[in-house]
């Protein structure tokens, strides 16, 4: 009986160590995602820059005729 009790006990300590780690894996996840999505915004404003300033440039200095 003792060792049922005792198997009982390890199997609620796997069970909790595996939600343990799915929630951390759940968090990593979310984090990524929102640092891919940063990194993607961050790359179009400088591509909106680079092709925007140099179209102004050119057009200030009257070559846009």
């Amino acid at each position: 009986m003792a060792q049922q009790k005792l198997s009982a006990k390890q199997k609620a300590a796997r069970i909790e160590a595996a939600k343990r780690r799915e929630e951390a894996e759940r968090v990593r996840r979310v984090a990524a995602e929102r640092t891919k999505k940063i990194f993607t915004i961050v790359v179009c404003i400088i591509l909106v820059l680079a092709l925007g300033i140099p179209t102004v440039a050119i057009m200030a200095m009257g070559g846009g005729m």
